[in-house]
């Protein structure tokens, strides 16, 4: 386990701002999904995150259950570029108690 705790650390210290932006959104989307509640909360520096209920389309010609959905997705600014990563069909339930 500290092998592994030190090779991932090795890791992240090769990734550039991008990459270190999109491990800290899934991390703690990692630790709302099991329920942590300070993770939620936005840390100084932190993206300011907006998150929408969205159907998608599979561009499949012929489907016939067009649009799919709805799914959570969440929205956020690095730098001037808008981002998004998709949640799934619920969200976290940290996140709902936020939303409240």
């Amino acid at each position: 386990m500290a092998t592994d705790t030190r090779n991932l650390f090795s890791e992240l210290r090769k990734l550039d701002r991008h990459g270190l932006r999109r491990i800290l959104i899934f991390v703690r989307g990692l630790l709302m999904t099991m329920g942590d509640d300070e993770a939620a909360a936005e840390a100084p520096g932190d993206p300011e995150v907006t998150y929408r209920l969205e159907s998608v389309s599979c561009g499949k010609a012929g489907c016939r259950s067009c649009p799919h959905g709805p799914y959570w997705y969440a929205y956020f600014r690095e730098g001037k570029r808008l981002r998004s990563r998709y949640i799934g069909r619920e969200l976290p339930e940290s996140v709902r108690k936020l939303m409240q």
